[in-house]
C-alpha cells in the first residue's frame, strides 16, 4: 500500500484491484481487533502492527473513519505515562526500536486523529519532543527513525543535521548501509536510509551517494525482482508459506523489495500533483 501509489505517482501503471485487495485485508484485520483497540488493549504487534496498518492506509488514501479512530484511541492509550512509545517486540531491525515504534505511532495519530484528540496528541507529542532530547540511537534502525522523528517535529535544525550526517558518513565502500556495525550492507537497510534521507530533504535523489545506494539495490537485486535478507529475529510463531521467494528470510526479505523500490521510484519525476500533504514522513511540521 506505500509502494504501489508511489509508482503510480512516478507515471507507471500498477495493479488497482491488488492495491484495492490490500486495503480491504488491512481493514478487515483492524476490524477483527477493533474492539481490543478500543479497550487500549491493542492486538498482536500492538503500536507497530497498528502503526504500520495505518501508514499503508494513509498512503493508499483512505480517509479517516470509525476503524482508524478505534486504533488512534488505542495509540493514545498505549504508553501514556512513558513519554513515547516503547517497542513491541524483539524482531529486529524492524520490530526492535522504539524510536520506529514511536515515529509509527505520531504518523498514525497525524494523519488519522480526531478534532477530539488533538489536545492529547498534543501532550504525547509533547513527551516525544523531550524525550528526543536524551536518546542515542543504537543502530541503522534507530537513527532512520530519529531523522523522520526530528524532521516531523521540524524545530531543531541542527539535531536533524547532526543525525542525518551521522547516517550519510555510514555509507559503506559498496555504496550500501548495514543494520550493525559488524554487519554487511543489505538491501533493508540501505533502501530505508535512502528514503528517510530523501523524504526529510536531507539528501537529493541526484546525489553522487544517494546514485551509490541506488547502484547497490541494482546490482544486489534477483533475477525474479526482489531482494533477499537474511532474517536476524528468532522465529516466534510457526513458519508458513507467503508466497514471497526467500523461505524463511521471506518477511524481512519482503520489506526489503518493497523499501527498495521505493528508494528507486524516489529518483523519477512526480509526474502527479500532491492531493494530500505526507507532513510527518515529506514536509515536516
Amino acid at each position: 500500500m506505500i509502494v504501489l501509489p508511489e509508482a503510480r505517482k512516478r507515471g507507471f501503471a500498477i495493479n488497482e484491484k491488488n492495491l484495492q485487495q490490500q486495503i480491504k485485508r488491512t481493514n478487515a484485520h483492524l476490524q477483527r481487533s477493533k474492539a481490543k483497540y478500543l479497550s487500549g488493549k491493542g492486538t498482536g504487534g500492538q503500536v507497530d502492527t497498528a502503526g504500520m496498518a495505518l501508514w499503508g492506509l494513509e498512503a493508499a488514501g483512505v480517509e479517516p473513519n470509525e476503524l482508524t479512530e478505534a486504533v488512534t484511541t488505542y495509540l493514545l492509550l498505549r504508553d501514556k505515562h512513558i513519554g513515547h512509545w516503547n517497542r513491541t517486540g524483539r524482531r529486529p531491525p524492524s520490530q526492535a526500536s522504539a524510536l520506529t515504534t514511536t515515529y509509527l505511532a505520531l504518523r498514525a495519530l497525524d494523519a488519522f486523529g480526531t478534532k477530539q484528540q488533538q489536545e492529547t496528541i498534543q501532550s504525547r507529542r509533547t513527551g516525544v519532543r523531550d524525550w528526543l532530547k536524551k536518546m542515542k540511537p543504537k543502530d541503522t534502525e534507530d537513527r532512520v527513525s530519529l531523522l523522520r522523528l526530528w524532521h516531523y517535529f521540524g524545530d531543531d535544525d541542527d539535531a536533524k543535521k547532526s543525525i542525518a550526517r551521522a547516517i550519510k558518513a555510514s555509507q559503506r565502500d559498496d555504496g550500501g548501509w548495514a543494520q550493525l556495525p559488524d554487519m554487511e550492507s543489505d538491501a533493508y537497510a540501505t533502501a530505508t536510509v535512502l528514503v528517510a534521507l530523501a523524504q526529510t530533504e536531507s539528501l537529493q535523489p541526484d546525489s553522487a551517494a544517494y546514485k551509490r545506494g541506488v547502484a547497490y539495490l541494482i546490482k544486489q537485486q534477483k533475477q525474479d525482482g526482489s531482494w533477499h535478507v537474511k532474517t536476524r529475529s528468532r522465529p516466534i510463531q510457526t513458519y508458513f508459506e507467503s508466497g514471497f521467494p526467500h523461505g524463511k528470510d521471506q518477511f524481512i526479505s519482503m520489506s526489503a523489495t518493497c523499501w527498495s523500490v521505493k528508494a528507486l521510484l524516489l529518483t523519477l519525476p512526480d509526474t502527479h500533483k500532491h492531493t494530500k500533504t505526507n507532513s510527518i514522513n515529506e514536509s515536516g511540521k
